[in-house]
């Protein structure tokens, strides 16, 4: 009897540790800043952790422990782009990453295609006294004027991913191509800007989005697919040489953002979901799927891009609507 009742006890005790666990593992969604207009691109500065996003305004810094909001470079030129079907957005700068500490890359998106640069600025550990002009960059790389490759030029920069040799960004000027672009780093500087992948024509699926590297060193690159299109996103890598090695129908509509936990490696991505913005949110990526592998973590009102700081907490750039427009939020407990 004795034996029944400690076999009965220690069984609650698993249930109970169980339970306690799915409740620990909960992850919880803070907003760090907001009034923002359109942010799109995001970026942690390493070792100060400090949050720097793209708006239709310029590049701003959060300090994510005050939600204080600093501009870091303003001037982009009116009137900006237009981006969207159904929804249309203005919208300014676009992409965002860090060479390192000292160095941030900006993929701009707020003029014509074939005339949009991508910009390289220094900026230091604590807040701008006075923000940066836009064209005062330490570096500008293009434009990719109209060419054999690309007719109409390219621009909208929507993402940037940087490895220490390299820096990747996604266009989306010829939709026929869906280019992404090459500029390698010699010692931190960067040569020119080249068109390296063609990937419309091997995806079959438009607009190269979100880039980032695995970490196991792959360009990894999210198709948003036709913004009026459900379910056509896909989770694509490719060789040093360019070649795809591997795409994945993720069954979400607009991929916008794409982040490695820095911890555990795990691929999360966020869909703005154009068509139905009660579908979007944060996903984790199963990357050994053939197909669909995306798990919903939270709804979140048209987020684009994410970046995760050292400690291994998401920020999320947020469109919004309403009261809640433009918010920066956190996501613990990945």
């Amino acid at each position: 009897m004795l034996k029944n009742w400690k076999s009965l006890f220690l069984a609650k005790a698993a249930v109970l540790a169980l339970a306690l666990s799915a409740t620990a593992a909960e992850p919880t969604v803070k907003v760090v800043a907001e009034g923002l207009d359109n942010p799109s691109g995001i970026a942690v500065q390493p070792g100060t952790g400090h949050v720097f996003v793209a708006s239709h305004a310029g590049i701003h810094r959060v300090d994510p422990k005050t939600g204080k909001l600093t501009a870091e470079v303003t001037g982009y030129p009116e009137p900006t782009d237009i981006y969207g079907k159904g929804p249309k957005y203005p919208v300014g700068p676009l992409g965002l990453a860090f060479i390192d500490k000292e160095w941030l890359v900006v993929g701009d998106g707020s003029g014509v295609d074939g005339e949009e640069l991508v910009r390289i600025y220094k900026v230091s550990d604590a807040p701008a006294a006075k923000p940066q002009k836009e064209d005062a960059a330490a570096q500008t790389l293009g434009p990719i004027g109209p060419c054999e490759q690309s007719p109409k030029g390219e621009g909208n920069f929507y993402g940037v991913a940087t490895n220490g040799k390299s820096i990747y960004v996604t266009c989306n000027g010829d939709d026929t191509k869906g280019w992404v672009a090459h500029a390698a780093l010699n010692h931190g500087k960067a040569g020119p800007l080249t068109l390296k992948i063609a990937t419309k024509p091997a995806t079959n699926v438009d607009a190269p989005g979100p880039i980032a590297f695995s970490p196991e060193g792959k360009l990894v690159v999210g198709q948003i697919g036709e913004v009026n299109q459900a379910g056509d996103s896909l989770l694509t890598t490719y060789n040093d040489k360019g070649e795809l090695d591997s795409k994945i129908a993720l069954g979400i509509n607009d991929i916008c953002g794409l982040a490695y936990h820095p911890k555990s490696g795990k691929l999360f991505a966020t869909d703005f979901s154009w068509i139905d913005a009660t579908k979007g949110g944060l996903f984790e990526l199963d990357t050994k799927a053939k197909e669909g592998g995306a798990k919903k973590v939270v709804g979140l009102d048209k987020p684009t891009g994410c970046a995760f700081d050292a400690d291994g907490t998401l920020y999320i750039a947020v469109f919004g609507t309403g009261e809640k427009k433009g918010q920066i939020v956190k996501v613990s407990g990945l």
